[in-house]
């Protein structure tokens, strides 16, 4: 099979030549263009396997030929790393969201380049089932590696060969090979962090690793076996012995009995974030000796930016920042479904232990004083990720659980329905109720204790005030906060799980009747004064009346607390015919929100605004999604930031409003 062919971008010539001898030394053929004109003439000419491509050429943007190659035919699906220098984050972010897949920041390592490009071209590559066994070779000497390859080679073994350490880590994740002979002397981590590291992740763990060692002390089949090697050889010994340690360990080797798609191998990309680019800088540095990828960010709002392209396994984030402070950062992150998980560690040059409660409670995982010794902070970062890698792992695990649950009741299910449909429906409903009445229970249950918190933080803040200072009564009334706080979750669960269990008793509902008489309710409540309703007749609907003034109750206070910095609050609803299907309409002149994120506005818990801008549970939408499922309808929303908002639902025709 022919070599993948690398076509390489860059105006520099020192670039140019030094990636193409990396490229080639790798079993690659490099395609080296020093213009955008001559790399639209190269891709004219024959396929591409991959192209690394830096963002300023002579002749044009190297953001834009990306985007002109995704517009080809064919070139969507042709893997482009882009290489720049760091400094420039909007780079970064551009070239991610035109469709690179990777990008890597100037001055680069040049073997963290070609295997960020192995791994681009492996996952680009057709699958096909496997020839013959693959072992990967780890060895930082070309002389003993060539020579080893070929020896396994005429065994008739499918060779992969890598350098370091880390870029073996990165090849085994992608190639999941038969076995690994590893050098225990490399660059960066040694052959027995290797295996360490192997025996870490479930889909590689049983992958038979045998451990090369120049040494001839005593001690060396030791460490290897503590290590978790499965073999021990001296590079002084024949190849040959090499074949049959290999072969004894393939016989034996219980390969295949797992396939996980989970690695923990990958590189970890950090996500580092200081206005200060002299720190910034030597934190990249420390960082990228532990062979992490660091990817720079100079302020919160380029960190949002950042991560909204490109993920990242961990977040360093400075506390101090103009613009965004370092716990507003955090407290966005954290609210993200999509980012929460991620963990975050904020960097403080003060010792201060307000500053570290108040950034605690934004959510961060960690809190770390910045200091020259960098040991510490290194470690922590280590445990964050080992942290996060032992969760991913015990979610990957009741995952595949779930599933076999799921498919073993999927085939009880199958016979059940062969014996008798209407009772698997009636052991369904029971299910259902079952589940319910758990959940409402939990939330009755959950409010002694809370009514504990609350009443005894009242009596101290009461009964003790002389004897707590300034920061104690702060505390207390933090306590209390969240109790009140924790009240109102637990009184919208108990409202979620009474619209689930509730019979539907539908009958013609006036809902513009009912929308004047919730907004007049509201407006006596709150105050009517700069306000604008806007409510047109609407058909009448076949809907439960009391659900369907929750669903009401819960949109149009939905526009009244998000059009509080209005001039004039202007809160209409109305209805439109739409292909014969009347949709029922709730607008607003509030504060909108980015139509990116519309999918989330439905989940329970989703917030889409600070909790201190805009007080609530997140669970009032996922109730009114809740009551229109039943009718048999949809509901969806649309917005725009400053400009306001539109929520439209419609209900099933009459008859046809269900139980779910």
């Amino acid at each position: 099979m022919s070599a993948a062919t690398i076509l390489i971008v860059d105006d520099s010539l020192t670039v140019r030549m030094d990636l193409a001898d990396a490229f080639e030394a790798a079993g690659y053929e490099p395609l080296p263009c020093a213009t955008a004109a001559e790399a639209r003439q190269r891709l004219g000419e024959r396929p591409i396997d991959l192209v690394v491509l830096d963002v300023i050429l002579p002749d044009g943007d190297g953001i834009e030929l990306l985007r002109e190659l995704r517009s080809r035919q064919g070139g969507a699906a042709t893997p482009v790393l882009l290489l720049s220098s760091e400094a420039e984050v909007q780079d970064r972010i551009r070239g991610m969201r035109t469709g690179a897949n990777e990008f890597v920041g100037k001055p680069y390592d040049r073997n963290y380049v070609v295997a960020r490009a192995r791994e681009l071209v492996l996952a680009g590559a057709p699958a096909r089932a496997p020839e013959r066994a693959t072992v990967l070779l780890i060895d930082d000497s070309p002389t003993f590696r060539n020579e080893l390859r070929r020896v396994l080679e005429e065994a008739g073994y499918a060779v992969a060969t890598a350098e370091t350490g880390e870029e073996g880590l990165r090849l085994a994740d992608l190639s999941r090979p038969a076995a690994v002979v590893v050098d225990g002397v490399l660059p960066g981590i040694d052959g027995a962090t290797v295996v360490r590291r192997l025996r870490l992740d479930a889909a590689l763990r049983r992958t038979p690793c045998i451990l090369l060692t120049a040494s001839e002390g005593p001690g060396s089949e030791l460490n290897a076996l503590e290590a978790g090697a499965d073999d021990f050889v001296r590079k002084s010994e024949e190849p040959r012995v090499i074949l049959a340690r290999l072969a004894s360990l393939l016989r034996a080797s219980p390969l295949g009995a797992e396939a996980h798609s989970g690695s923990a191998l990958g590189p970890r990309r950090l996500l580092a974030v200081d206005d200060s680019i002299t720190y910034l800088e030597e934190l990249a540095a420390r960082l990228q000796e532990q062979g992490y990828d660091v990817v720079r960010a100079s302020s919160g709002e380029e960190a949002l930016e950042l991560l909204a392209v490109q993920k990242v396994d961990c977040i360093l984030l400075d506390v101090m920042m103009p613009g965004l402070s370092g716990p507003e950062t955090c407290e966005r992150i954290k609210s993200d479904s999509g980012l929460r998980d991620i963990p975050l560690v904020l960097l403080t040059a003060l010792e201060d232990r307000e500053a570290m409660v108040e950034g605690l409670a934004t959510g961060a995982d960690d809190y770390i004083a910045k200091s020259s010794d960098f040991e510490v902070l290194l470690a922590r970062v280590a445990a964050q990720l080992r942290r996060r890698q032992i969760e991913d792992e015990a979610r990957r695990m009741r995952s595949e659980l779930f599933q076999r649950e799921l498919e073993a009741a999927e085939a009880r299910s199958a016979r059940a329905i062969a014996e008798s449909r209407e009772r698997l429906v009636a052991e369904l409903e029971r299910k259902n109720q079952e589940l319910e009445a758990f959940s409402y229970s939990v939330s009755h249950d959950l409010r002694a204790p809370l009514r504990s918190v609350d009443g005894f933080s009242r009596l101290l803040a009461e009964e003790c005030t002389e004897a707590l200072d300034e920061r104690g009564r702060d505390y207390v009334e933090r306590i209390r906060g969240a109790a009140r706080r924790m009240g109102e979750l637990i009184d919208d669960l108990l409202e979620l799980s009474r619209v689930g269990r509730a019979e539907l008793e539908c009958t013609d509902v006036d809902l513009s009747a009912l929308a004047r008489s919730v907004l007049e309710a509201i407006a006596h409540r709150e105050g009517g004064e700069g306000l604008a309703l806007e409510v047109a007749e609407t058909p009448p609907a076949s809907a439960d009346p009391r659900l369907i003034r929750v669903a009401l109750e819960n949109l149009l206070g939905n526009a009244w607390k998000f059009t509080a910095r209005a001039g004039i609050r202007r809160i209409g609803f109305h209805s439109e015919c739409t292909d014969g299907e009347t949709r029922y309409i709730v607008e607003d002149n509030g504060v909108g929100f980015d139509m990116g994120y519309a999918g989330k506005l439905f989940r329970p818990f989703e917030r889409l605004h600070r909790e201190a801008d805009f007080p609530g549970t997140g669970i009032g939408l996922a109730t009114v999604a809740r009551i229109v499922d039943r009718h048999g309808g949809r509901v969806w929303a649309e917005g725009e930031v400053g400009v306001g908002a539109r929520v439209t639902f419609t209900l099933g025709p009459a008859g046809e409003a269900n139980g779910r």
